[in-house]
C-alpha cells in the first residue's frame, strides 16, 4: 500500500457520499470508572487478606495486576482515537487514514477505474473492504465491528454506483 497526499486539482464535483469510519468502544468513560473501582476494590481486598495471612508479597503483585489493566485499557482508549474518512464525488474516491497520533496518510482514485470490493463470509458477514484500480488496492474498515461493517459495505456500494452514473 503505498500513501499519496494528492491534490484533486479543480474537483469542484459535489460529494455523493461521505462518511467517518471511528473504532467502536462499548465501554464509555463512565463505565470505565465503574470497572477500575470495581477492579481496584478486588484487588485491594486480595492484597488485604494475603498480607493478613503472612504472604505480603502478593499485596504489591495485585497492585500490579491494577496497574497492568488500567493501562491495557488506557492503550486500547488511545488506539481508538484512529479514524478514516471516505469521500465520494462524480470524479474521486478519496480514502483518510488518521492514525491515533494524528497522523494522516490520503489515498486517491479517479472515479473511473475504482472498484469496491468486500470479502465475505458466510456466518460473518463482510469481512474485509477495499478499494482497487489498476495500479493500487486499500484496505480500509478494518476496525469495525460486523454490523457497521455490512451497513456501510451496502451504503458505501450504492454511493459508488449512483457517483458513475
Amino acid at each position: 500500500m503505498s500513501a499519496h497526499n494528492v491534490s484533486l486539482g479543480n474537483d469542484t464535483s459535489p460529494l455523493v457520499f461521505a462518511a467517518r469510519l471511528t473504532p467502536y468502544r462499548s465501554l464509555g468513560p463512565k463505565g470505565f470508572r465503574i470497572l477500575m473501582t470495581g477492579i481496584g476494590l478486588i484487588c485491594f481486598t486480595v492484597g488485604i487478606v494475603f498480607l493478613a495471612a503472612g504472604v505480603w508479597p502478593i499485596l504489591g503483585f495485585m497492585g500490579l495486576d491494577f496497574l497492568l489493566i488500567y493501562w491495557a485499557f488506557k492503550a486500547n482508549y488511545r488506539s481508538a482515537r484512529a479514524y478514516e474518512d471516505v469521500e465520494v464525488s462524480r470524479q474521486h474516491v478519496l480514502l483518510r487514514k488518521v492514525s491515533p497520533t494524528g497522523k494522516a496518510r490520503e489515498f486517491a482514485f479517479q472515479q473511473f477505474g475504482t472498484r469496491f470490493e468486500v470479502d465475505r463470509h458466510d456466518e460473518i458477514g463482510v469481512t474485509k473492504m477495499r478499494l482497487t484500480n489498476r495500479k493500487r488496492m486499500v484496505e480500509f474498515g478494518y476496525f469495525l465491528n460486523p454490523a457497521d461493517r455490512e451497513t456501510f459495505a451496502d451504503s458505501f456500494s450504492r454511493a459508488m454506483a449512483t457517483a458513475k452514473r
